[in-house]
Parts: structure tokens; C-alpha cells; sequence
């Protein structure tokens, strides 16, 4: 016996709101599901694995873009994964390119925090900083 799924059981299992799976559709990520006689969308277990792999991968901070070259590769899997490997070294790059960026944000907004000396608002280092990029400890 094949396993279908509803739209709502479909949307506990992977965790993903309906309205998004709706979406998945419309864009072409996820193929429309088939109908019962009584119209309710059904979807197969197929569908169900796919979600997961996009939801994942969302939550991984891949692009929609690169999720569709996924799937793309995915239907073909006797080709080479360099193209997989690439996505994944570039969204590793950009992560990393993040991190960094973060942390120079901290370090500034810690060394706001560290010379104000909780007084007035007129004399408050974090408005200073604020409105002087040039009084800044770090490029941010």
C-alpha cells in the first residue's frame, strides 16, 4: 500500500506551515500533488522526502536558488556532485564572511556598552558612536 498524505499531515511531519508548502508548489520546488475523487490533495511519500531535503536546507540557510539545483541534481544520480560541492563551499564561504561580521558587530556594540557611563542621554558614548561612523572601534 503506497502512503499519502494530506497537506496538513504533510506539514506536522516535516514541520513546514501549510501556506509554505503552497508556495514550494507555486515555485516549483515541489510538484502538485495528486487529488482525491473528493478533491483532497494527496501527497506521496515522495513529496514528503522532498520537503524534508527543502526544509533542511532552509534551515541551513541555503537559497531557494541553490535548493532548485538540488532538486535538479537530485533527479540525476549518477552524475558527478562537484556542482552539490560548490553550492555548499561558496554557502560555507558566505557563512563564514557572516560570522565574522557578527563578531566585528559585537566587539563594537560591547565597546559601546563598556565607555558609556550610564548618565544623561546628552552625554551618552552610545548616541556619540552612534552618530559618528568614525568614532567606531571596528569596520562593521
Amino acid at each position: 500500500m503506497v502512503k499519502e498524505y494530506s497537506i496538513g499531515q504533510l506539514s506536522k511531519l516535516c514541520d513546514v506551515k501549510v501556506p509554505t508548502i503552497r508556495y514550494y508548489e507555486e515555485i516549483e520546488l515541489l510538484d502538485p500533488p495528486g487529488r482525491t475523487a473528493g478533491g483532497q490533495r494527496r501527497y506521496p511519500q515522495a513529496a514528503r522526502d522532498r520537503l524534508s531535503m527543502i526544509a533542511h536546507a532552509r534551515d541551513l540557510g541555503f537559497s531557494i536558488d541553490s535548493i532548485r539545483e538540488f532538486i535538479r541534481m537530485a533527479d540525476h544520480p549518477s552524475a558527478p556532485c562537484e556542482d552539490l560541492d560548490l553550492i555548499a563551499e561558496k554557502h560555507l564561504s558566505d557563512v563564514r564572511k557572516r560570522i565574522k561580521q557578527l563578531q566585528a558587530l559585537e566587539t563594537e556594540l560591547t565597546a559601546m556598552l563598556k565607555s558609556c557611563d550610564h548618565g544623561s542621554v546628552a552625554e551618552c558614548r552610545i548616541l556619540t558612536v552612534l552618530s559618528d561612523h568614525d568614532q567606531c572601534k571596528t569596520q562593521h
